[in-house]
Parts: structure tokens; sequence; C-alpha cells
């Protein structure tokens, strides 16, 4: 996996106005893919796939999760800090991000030339004996 910043954080002036717009206008939503696989108490397993040139628009992520990326590819990611990065993928790529309860928002766009498939686990938040507890 490799990131390369193309905008820096902070900085909005090389972004197109209707992503712009997407970000401060509209409801942004708080799931991780458009399509959920599975879920119980403790998961959620959600199935990305992004064909060349398609978007998944802003979203909040306020939990933890974990993702494999089945295909590799190219993607761009815009922050709603103002950052972009172009994030090249392998095959078999893995990352877990801890955002629980920090509504950390971005976007992802397939710029290469094949489909990209991303497998995301996240975690729920669970309690158990009036204690929470985070399963991992």
């Amino acid at each position: 996996m490799q990131f390369v910043e193309l905008n820096p954080t902070g900085h909005f002036d090389p972004w197109e106005q209707e992503k712009i717009d997407e970000l401060l206008h509209q409801n942004i939503k708080e799931s991780l893919s458009n399509r959920l696989v599975f879920e119980d108490e403790s998961v959620k397993l959600w199935d990305l796939h992004l064909l060349p040139g398609e978007r998944l628009n802003f979203r909040k992520h306020n939990t933890n999760y974990a993702w494999v990326c089945t295909t590799g590819g190219l993607l761009i990611t815009r922050y709603g800090n103002g950052k972009i990065d172009m994030v090249k993928l392998n095959q078999g790529d893995t990352e877990y991000f801890e955002n629980r309860g920090k509504n950390y928002v971005n976007d992802l766009e397939n710029i290469g030339q094949k489909p990209v498939v991303i497998n995301i686990l996240e975690y729920k938040e669970t309690k158990m004996k009036s204690s929470v507890q985070f399963c991992n």
C-alpha cells in the first residue's frame, strides 16, 4: 500500500465545487460501504466494489474497523479536513483503524482501470455486565 499526498490538510482550493458542496450540505452517511453483507451483535461485514471511475460518497467513520483489499487498485480519497491522497493498493493489503467517536470523514474514488474490491469488518460497541467492551 502506498499513499501520495496530493493536497495538504486545510487547503480546499483545488477541490471541485461539487465535492465541497457535498461535504458541507449533504447528509453524510455513517455506513462504511453501500452493501452490508452480514451483521450480528458484535460486527458488521461490508463489501465495497468500485468500478473504474466509480466513487463512494463521503462517509463518517466513528467505529473501529479493519479491511482487506482483495483486488488491488488505484484510488483517490478526499478527507473532511481538505487533505487528498492517492492510494495504490495491492491485493491482500489490510489495515485496522480506531475511529470510535472521532467522526472521521472521507470519500473513495477508483481512478484505476480495474474494479476494486475491499471487504470491511466493522466492530460494534457491545455491552456486557454493565461495562463496555470492544470486540477486536
